[in-house]
């Protein structure tokens, strides 16, 4: 054997065992799952948060809207009355809320501040000349355009008495994360805050109550 056909076997047989680790490597399966896993974890876990936080914040809107007819019955059937002089008297804003806050402490809790200074629960209750003065209520009162905050300078609590139209409506800011399922936030002032605006509203005229 030449010298040359020497060199050219030693060189084949040095590439042989490159060659077949290479393709035991792509033949390998070990580890694939993990991988797999790893690299869809993220978006999976992702999407499942959103899931979750969605059906939070609409089983928070039900509670919400559940207390605001719980609230509207008690002025209706006036067993809260305002500035009648009566042991019912709720004369308060600051009281009402603390009220409202009692039905909704099972998944909403108000803190001291936020019954004194309201920075997510706002409530609107006052006495309308007639039902169709409520058109002028609908929609979200804003500061500016779309997905600007909240404008909380026309609410008030001034419910009427005896025989008389009222509308409470109840608004609550309900922090999102994830919002990546279906676009559900209604207020969105900077990048860092996306919230679920829950909405609530009714109308009604007051027993004639002695």
């Amino acid at each position: 054997m030449s010298a040359f056909e020497h060199q050219g076997s030693v060189k084949r047989r040095s590439w042989r065992p490159r060659f077949s680790l290479w393709r035991r490597l792509r033949r390998s399966k070990d580890g694939a799952a993990a991988i797999e896993f790893a690299i869809l974890a993220v978006p999976y876990f992702i999407i499942i948060f959103a899931i979750l936080e969605t059906f939070a914040a609409y089983i928070a809107e039900q509670l919400v809207t559940n207390a605001v007819n719980t609230m509207a019955r008690e002025l209706r059937t006036g067993n809260i009355t305002y500035k009648l002089g009566r042991s019912t008297d709720m004369n308060t804003a600051e009281a009402f809320r603390a009220a409202f806050c009692d039905e909704i402490s099972i998944m909403i809790a108000c803190s001291a501040s936020e019954i004194s200074t309201p920075q997510k629960l706002y409530l609107d209750v006052e006495t309308l000349s007639s039902f169709g003065a409520i058109a002028d209520k609908v929609g979200i009162p804003r500061i500016g355009g779309d997905y600007s905050d909240l404008d909380t300078s026309a609410f008030h609590y001034s419910p009427g008495g005896p025989d008389t139209i009222n509308l409470l409506r109840a608004y609550y800011r309900w922090d999102i994360t994830f919002d990546l399922i279906r676009s559900i936030t209604h207020i969105r002032p900077d990048s860092q805050t996306q919230q679920f605006l829950i909405i609530a509203t009714t109308a009604f005229r007051n027993e004639d109550y002695p």
